[in-house]
């Protein structure tokens, strides 16, 4: 039996930023609060509660007050950072710079856009409540229409211009086949524009990770219950293997898989820590 983990999963670029932040303060003080989990992955998380850091709601942030305060990858809308000068809480922004770059042009378009009816339509093709799509929203006070699937396009006004915009971990087919059906539907006249927001940190993954699932007789994809993208890179991977199984840990692994295989491959999200891989392949090998 041969175990391959695949080199091209692990943290992203802003996953790996966020936690080193985490890792630089909990090394001088011991102690950080961070909204939200830090990365949706709960092994990771209860790595680095042991270090000190404890994760915090919205609710709780309200109760804070002189305190210092993560901000993960994935953003906040701008309610978040008015709470926090509020209470005098210091803010360790570790917002991805390809998300904040996004939030920026979404509340750029929004703010220089005429009032009234004219006001072109904001749409954000993403998971509803996901912590990304929640501060895209708020950079729109709250009126940018969230699309997750073509079921949901009636909820757009098509007599209306429309930007369209995607959460930066969604499938690129996806979002191609809601452009194309946006683009059937507009009345004439209307304008619509369509921008590509999606991080190619994950989507350059899907060719690679369908190759890599493909030469393995068993594919062992290990990510967390919350991760969008890992639900994403898993459904690639079963496509290319239908003998591929997700687990979020050493755990759910099921001997009677192991049986007859040759080739084992291991990969996960860009919310899976590299460690925990390397812990699933020393199982297999025990």
């Amino acid at each position: 039996m041969t175990i391959e983990i695949d080199n091209g999963s692990g943290f992203c670029f802003g996953v790996t930023r966020a936690i080193s932040k985490a890792e630089e303060e909990l090394m001088a003080s011991g102690h950080l609060y961070c909204l939200g989990d830090i990365v949706h992955n709960a092994a990771e998380v209860g790595r680095l509660e042991q270090r000190g850091l404890e994760t915090i709601t919205h609710e709780q942030l309200a109760t804070l007050h002189g305190v210092k305060v993560l901000l993960r990858a994935h953003g906040e809308p701008p309610s978040t950072y008015e709470c926090a000068r509020s209470r005098d809480i210091e803010i360790i922004d570790a917002t991805c710079p390809v998300v904040l770059k996004l939030q920026q042009r979404i509340k750029a378009m929004y703010d220089e856009a005429p009032e009234g009816n004219t006001k072109p339509q904001i749409v954000i093709y993403g998971k509803r409540g996901h912590a990304e799509v929640l501060g895209l929203v708020g950079q729109t006070a709250g009126n940018a229409i969230v699309i997750e699937s073509a079921d949901e396009l009636s909820k757009i006004d098509y007599n209306r211009d429309i930007y369209l915009y995607s959460q930066t971990t969604k499938s690129l087919q996806g979002f191609k086949h809601i452009v194309s059906e946006i683009s059937h539907r507009v009345a004439p006249g209307v304008t619509f524009r369509s921008f590509d927001t999606i991080c190619r940190s994950v989507a350059n993954r899907i060719p690679q990770i369908r190759e890599f699932a493909a030469r393995h007789d068993l594919i062992l994809f290990v990510s967390g219950s919350k991760s969008s993208n890992g639900r994403i890179l898993f459904a690639e991977c079963l496509n290319a293997n239908p003998d591929s199984h997700l687990v979020s840990n050493e755990s759910e692994i099921d001997p009677a898989w192991l049986e007859g295989k040759e080739r084992i491959g291991i990969c996960g999200a860009t919310s899976t820590p590299r460690w925990l891989m390397n812990r699933v392949a020393d199982f297999i090998r025990q």
